[in-house]
């Protein structure tokens, strides 16, 4: 902590027990390997009744959820072949969790949370406030997911995280919908803009979902598909469709059970960071928030919108400052348009803009790394948090021996291009004896005003989750003019 800083003196910690059971294709993954899914699907059906019986029993007693059990019998389903016998239920639980693997979703770490007002405000006391945090887990070959947690502030200064429930559960997942001039600059930001795009184009609607694709291709003419290279264009048009999706949850699941997982092609190493943000998006959802998604090569920025925390739906961003990881949307238009903080060069602050929250623009750099404690780069540690005085914005800056720190700054309320204040020192500073899976680091995806106050739940280590609070008048009083901290601009 520094001068203006309090620690609410709460902690969330990982927790190893927290575990969804995931589709699994053995000897997929493997370095040179390949399925094996024949093989295990005969080897099952060759075992005796009574070693079948035996293989269910202890299937059912190691289960004793219903979720994962409701997993097991669908992922059944997924590898069943048409022409296979008659299953009974044994055989049916067997294939299914031959096909299953347990994951725990928090096993490494839980980190890098962001925080919104819930939208259920019922039943508490006069002071209160329920708040809705996304959590960044991270598991087994350091694959990122998000979750959810619930915490109330007040009476006064206190800070309370809500138990999470359990089992957590994974939701259904259906194709995403699509304008049909967004796909087109979808493919085009893609690298793809040719005869096969052009003749893809001229058949779809203006709004369609991921399916339509397919049967478009399908449609084509035979030249068109034989031409050299057309299977690797269909087969990426298949991707960038598939990259939009809606996931929807049991309406019986409570929020902290809820878990998404990586679902596009982009997204297959990781989904994390989510900076969540209230207000209207372009949809018409109440809440969106931008992730960063990593394929195992490259990374990018996403959208994520809802209304009401059950379903979501995830749509592919475009233009350069989408390219990159960490984007924060505002929560507001202005001048009629979209704006985001984003950092397309890797190391400075800047800003972007849209008109319709999608494809977006070349940047404006807002801040460069100038002040020790930021001197390798600097981002933005969530979405701008409106005051009267103006745009508050969390920063992360990173210096000498990687140490991660937390700092702010202020934009001005009508022309956020313009930095009106900066706080010469960090906010947040690691402690000192600080230790996990990655060292010397505090990082935040968001933050939250409330009653003068700035809370600002935070990563440590990316290993566990802390909050603290500063009092939103000290802190626009700290801050200084750009010049005297060393601020410039483009």
């Amino acid at each position: 902590m520094t001068f203006l800083t309090v620690d609410a003196g709460v902690e969330l910690s990982a927790r190893a027990d927290r575990v969804v059971a995931r589709f699994f294709l053995p000897g997929e993954g493997t370095p040179g390997g390949s399925s094996r899914t024949q093989a295990v699907l005969d080897r099952v059906l060759a075992l005796p009744p009574e070693a079948l019986a035996a293989a269910a029993r202890r299937i059912r007693d190691r289960l004793v959820d219903p979720s994962p059990m409701a997993d097991v019998l669908q992922n059944a389903a997924m590898v069943r072949l048409p022409d296979a016998p008659h299953l009974g239920a044994d055989a049916t639980v067997v294939i299914g969790a031959a096909f299953t693997a347990e994951y725990s979703i928090e096993g490494v770490s839980l980190c890098n949370p962001s925080t919104v007002e819930h939208p259920d405000q019922t039943g508490l006391m006069p002071g209160q406030l329920r708040v809705l945090l996304s959590l960044r887990s991270i598991g087994e070959g350091h694959l990122s997911s998000i979750q959810f947690c619930t915490a109330v502030i007040g009476p006064g200064l206190t800070w309370e995280f809500l138990r999470r429930q359990a089992p957590p559960c994974l939701p259904a997942v259906r194709h995403g919908e699509w304008t049909r001039d967004h796909f087109l600059r979808a493919l085009e930001h893609n690298g793809g803009t040719d005869e096969l795009v052009d003749a893809i184009g001229q058949t779809l609607p203006n709004r369609f979902r991921g399916q339509v694709i397919e049967q478009a291709i399908q449609a084509l003419r035979a030249p068109l598909l034989q031409r050299r290279g057309a299977r690797a264009q269909l087969d990426a048009m298949r991707i960038v469709a598939d990259s939009a999706y809606d996931v929807i949850f049991p309406k019986e699941s409570e929020l902290s059970t809820r878990v998404l997982l990586p679902v596009a092609d982009e997204e297959r190493q990781g989904i994390e960071d989510l900076r969540l943000v209230q207000g209207l998006q372009a949809d018409g959802a109440r809440y969106g928030g931008t992730f960063t998604a990593y394929d195992g090569h490259a990374i990018s920025s996403r959208l994520l919108t809802t209304t009401d925390f059950r379903e979501f739906a995830v749509h592919r961003l475009t233009g350069p400052p989408a390219q990159t990881k960490g984007m924060a949307l505002f929560p507001r238009q202005i001048g009629g348009e979209h704006l985001a903080l984003s950092r397309g060069d890797g190391e400075s602050l800047a800003l972007t803009r849209s008109l319709d929250g999608l494809v977006w623009g070349a940047e404006t750099i807002l801040r460069t790394p100038t002040a020790a404690w930021e001197i390798v780069q600097i981002g933005n540690c969530g979405s701008p948090i409106e005051t009267p005085q103006g745009w508050i914005v969390l920063t992360h800056g990173v210096g000498p021996l990687r140490v991660y720190s937390i700092g702010a700054l202020l934009l001005d309320l009508e022309d956020p291009s313009r930095v009106i204040g900066v706080l010469p020192e960090p906010l947040i500073e690691p402690p000192q004896d600080s230790g996990g899976y990655v060292p010397n680091v505090v990082y935040s995806c968001g933050g939250l005003l409330h009653d003068g106050i700035l809370w600002i739940p935070y990563g440590v280590d990316d290993q566990r989750i802390r909050v603290a609070h500063v009092n939103v008048q000290r802190l626009l009083s700290a801050m200084t003019a750009p010049e005297d901290a060393g601020a410039r601009r483009t």
